[in-house]
């Protein structure tokens, strides 16, 4: 094999006009050998080979780093992870990255599974309704309810956050049949994405499951094909009537005037009731949205039949056998003895009435006046006397307190009786209860270590606030505010009624502060010296960092001095730049990780969101507080998108929606979306449903050859990573588009003007190495100009998106303030990381240092790592970890890399988690 001479760094190799002279003798798998990389430990070698394109990976891994259970359990999951680069060839890995992978060819297709069938037992069985708390903290999202059977389980409304809220309280997933929706929008399904896809990575094949709901979503569900594999185990099923026809959609439903039969079987019969507002006085019908049909589900249990009397069947001429069991399922039989039939009245005692629960959803007024008028509704009120009437036993009301507390809705709930009536909708108060609390009591650990980085969450801020009026009004019927994890038994009967045993018990900031001291008594100590950092930071600010105790392992770049302060932070305040880190996780979301997404805080120019993965939302309102959130949602400029895979956009419809209402009868502009093309048929499909008030652009009209084009309305088809001759130009079929002039170019002429106003040169999309249309994003801030007439050059903040180290993210990232680089895995598993087109830590860092980065952000982690990812603190010299709600002010930048060792204290006990290899299991994309 030929040799290449040694290159000292790869800023030699990516910083020259002209690279291509280096790589051309190259073969595919060639090796590149560079004599010197990240800071390395004095006991090993300075000289390694590397695969090309890997820039600079990880050490070798030794055999044992691939010899344990979790790597191979979630190798075989993928059926394309490899041990050995013998393996790798098979798969069509070359060049340190899984090219089949990046061209989107590493799918399999999807199964038509068939629905899943349960012996169940209507007698002898467990029962019960609970609520699932999901956005009772936030109020960003409907809570969810959990209709409970030993053999079945059946949910209604799957809003953002419901995924990771069943993985905090180990509800299992995989007994779910049926999701029902009490309204099709993204405040009742916006987790349906992320929780089909646990369902399609639970085993081998996936589970089917059932999904109903009042409106046409069925599109939806097909849009989801795009980033959910084995999108055909979801079969939907539509009951409602499209808002200007009275057409039912369901096929064949057994409807009894106003009450539609959805399931009926041994142990439930569920129905539905539509609503709509009323449309007396519109001019046109259809004003009305899909989104505006909510739904009242009536869930009956059958009664249970009265004891079997012996001697009544002897006397009737019965002998023991079959027959006895048949009258016992309400089967008449003929007597043995005698020339009669023998009917279970005859034999049973008095039947015990099976229970029945209503969930109600009624969100306007408008809608609550045709709920009055439901003639079904008559066999279930108690104030009807002609005839015998159902008895209600528990009534969960989804609505908002708007409605709940107008006097009319107080009047019809009486009309039930002695039923419970639990309300559900969002109440003030639960806002300072966190339902995720075991990522709470994680925020309020690293707030008590270092409060700069980590401000008190917002929830917490609003413990003095006067409740006392809330629900005063609530006095016509029996009333009990939702809790998290309320129960209401149903079967055995003997417990028929409400059951508190299960709700978390509360705990606050102080409770968790002195627990933490009592764990690591060395942490007062060290949040007392991350407050000296700051307490110097007069004197270091301008100067550049001194040494401390914490830097003794820190073995600098003798080519890099990372405490001279960039010059664009000269003269940076507080209210300039700020990057939240809302979801630092991949995949999916665990119990202290959301999944991807950035808020750029601009103050008072605005903010932008880079990913923006399930429960962005309800990581912006724990993050500002509930009025926080919505100044912030009000006030963005732009949300950008990296690539198609769920954990990366799927919380993007209910920002929209927000905003939408947060704006509505005020002036605006609708938001600009930038993503890739994927992206838009989902957003297609949501906004048949409701209207989301975006524009959309393509990635590939924001890189930079493409803003080239723009700027000089020059059309010419422009290629940047994928040109005509480089290594990786076959990963896209189609380099970048011309722009369309009757599409993109009002698209382009507001974006433009938005990021001027929020001081932004610029926004660039950069193709990196992941699957097809896999992105990076680069932020230029203006230019300024100080006191004496200098111009400051202004700063960029680099986000790598999903990728693998690839030369055009380090030729983007050249001086960079802050890079923001995903590290799924950890250094040992760079196999791992190429299989799945990933990066390792050393290699994300590398790509900052090969780029001259002033700070990196390691982010994206591997659910493997609950809490804290594993790295070699000697080459974090100027590099972070990234945590959920971590917030990075630009004043703030000269300490950052100084606080990572108090912060690593806080997990000193932590242990990698290998056990449960969620990572990637169900994120696999479709072409």
């Amino acid at each position: 094999m030929n040799t290449m001479p040694q290159i000292p760094n790869l800023r030699l190799l990516f910083s020259t006009q002209n690279p291509s002279f280096l790589l051309s003798s190259l073969k595919p798998n060639q090796t590149l050998k560079f004599t010197h990389h990240i800071p390395p430990k004095p006991t090993k070698n300075l000289s390694f080979s590397y695969p090309l394109f890997t820039c600079l990976a990880s050490r070798k891994p030794s055999s044992k780093s691939f010899s344990s259970g979790s790597l191979k359990q979630s190798v075989s999951k993928e059926k394309k992870g490899v041990s050995s680069m013998e393996e790798s060839k098979k798969l069509g890995i070359s060049g340190g990255f899984n090219k089949k992978r990046a061209e989107g060819r590493d799918k399999s297709g999807p199964k038509d599974l068939k629905l899943k069938v349960r012996r169940l037992n209507p007698v002898n069985t467990i029962s019960y309704v609970q609520i699932l708390g999901t956005g009772m903290d936030t109020q960003d999202t409907s809570p969810s309810v959990l209709l409970f059977f030993d053999k079945q389980r059946f949910i209604f409304n799957a809003g953002e956050g419901l995924q990771r809220f069943c993985t905090e309280h180990k509800i299992k997933l995989s007994k779910i049949d049926h999701i029902f929706l009490s309204r099709v929008c993204s405040e009742t399904a916006g987790g349906l994405p992320g929780l089909l896809l646990t369902l399609a990575g639970t085993g081998e094949e996936g589970l089917s499951v059932n999904v109903w709901g009042p409106s046409e979503f069925k599109y939806l569900v097909d849009a989801m094909k795009s980033f959910i594999p084995n999108a055909a185990m979801v079969h939907t099923h539509c009951f409602g009537s499209s808002p200007t026809s009275n057409r039912v959609t369901l096929d064949n439903p057994e409807r009894v005037n106003n009450q539609i039969k959805l399931i009926d079987d041994e142990v439930v019969k569920i129905s539905a009731i539509l609503l709509r507002p009323e449309t007396r006085g519109l001019k046109d019908e259809s004003a009305i949205k899909s989104s505006d049909i909510s739904v009242l589900y009536i869930c009956e249990l059958p009664e249970i039949r009265g004891k079997f009397d012996l001697e009544k069947a002897r006397a009737l001429g019965l002998k023991p056998g079959p027959k006895y069991r048949e009258l016992q399922e309400g089967r008449s039989v003929k007597s043995d003895f005698k020339d009669i039939m023998v009917h279970p009245d005859d034999v049973l005692g008095p039947s015990v009435p099976g229970p029945i629960v209503l969930l109600v959803d009624c969100p306007t007024l408008s809608h609550f006046q045709e709920l009055l008028s439901i003639q079904s509704l008559d066999n279930y009120y108690t104030d009807i006397s002609e005839e015998k009437h159902n008895v209600v036993n528990c009534v969960i009301h989804l609505s908002p307190s708007s409605v709940v507390n107008s006097s009319d809705y107080q009047k019809w709930m009486s009309r039930f009786g002695e039923a419970e009536h639990i309300i559900a909708g969002h109440q003030t108060k639960n806002i300072e209860i966190p339902i995720l609390q075991s990522s709470a009591r994680i925020a309020a650990r690293l707030n008590y270590v270092c409060p700069q980085f980590f401000p008190a969450p917002g929830f917490w801020s609003l413990q003095q606030t006067n409740h006392s009026n809330e629900g005063a009004d609530l006095k016509l019927c029996k009333t009990v505010s939702a809790e998290n994890l309320l129960k209401f038994h149903l079967r055995p009967y003997a417990q028929l009624g409400l059951d508190r045993s299960g709700i978390p018990t509360k705990a606050g900031p102080t409770e968790i502060i002195n627990e933490l001291i009592s764990e690591i008594p060395e942490i007062s100590d060290a949040a007392k010296q991350v407050l000296q950092l700051w307490d110097g930071e007069e004197e270091d600010a301008g100067e550049g960092i001194t040494s401390t105790e914490s830097d003794k392992n820190v073995t600098e770049e003798p080519w890099l001095n990372h405490n001279i302060l960039p010059r664009c932070l000269e003269d940076v305040t507080r209210e300039n730049v700020e990057i939240v880190l809302l979801g630092t996780g991949s995949s999916q979301p665990s119990k202290y990780r959301n999944v991807s997404s950035i808020f750029i805080n601009l103050f008072s120019k605005g903010s932008l969101l880079l990913d923006c993965g399930e429960g962005t939302l309800g990581q912006l309102k724990r993050r500002f507080g509930i009025e926080g959130a919505d100044e912030a949602v009000k006030k963005l400029k732009c949300i950008w998108i990296s690539h198609i895979h769920a954990d990366h956009h799927t919380g993007l419809a209910r920002i929209l929606a927000l905003r939408r209402d947060l704006l509505k009868g005020l002036p605006h502009e609708p938001l600009v979306v930038i993503g890739p093309r994927q992206l838009k048929r989902f957003l297609d499909a949501y906004e048949r449903l409701e209207d989301l008030d975006m524009q959309f652009l393509d990635c590939r009209h924001t890189t930079e050859a493409s803003l080239a084009s723009f700027e000089s309305n020059d059309n010419k088809d422009e290629n940047t990573l994928f040109s005509k001759g480089s290594p990786m130009q076959s990963l896209w079929k189609k380099a970048v588009n011309t722009l369309d002039g009757n599409v993109s170019y009002p698209v382009m002429k507001n974006l433009k003007k938005v990021i001027g106003e929020a001081g932004l040169e610029n926004v660039i999309s950069v193709p990196v190495v992941h699957c097809p249309q896999a992105f990076g994003v680069v932020l230029k801030g203006m230019d300024r100009v100080d006191s004496d007439g200098t111009i400051i050059p202004g700063w960029k903040i680099v986000y790598s998106g999903d990728t693998r180290p690839c030369p055009e993210l380090v030729e983007a990232s050249q001086g960079a303030t802050v890079l923001i680089h995903e590290a799924t895995f950890e250094d040992a598993l760079v196999e791992e990381a190429i299989a799945r087109n990933h990066s390792t830590t050393e290699e994300a860092i590398e790509v900052g240092n090969s780029a001259g980065a002033y700070r990196i952000i390691l982010t994206h982690f591997s659910q493997r790592y609950p809490k804290i990812p594993v790295f070699d603190q000697s080459y974090m010299h100027k590099t972070c970890i990234a945590f959920d709600m971590m917030s990075i002010n630009f004043a703030d930048l000269h300490v950052l890399p100084k606080v990572l060792p108090h912060l690593k204290l806080l997990f000193k006990n932590e242990i990698v988690d290998e056990s449960d290899d969620v990572e990637d299991a169900a994120v696999t994309l479709a072409a």
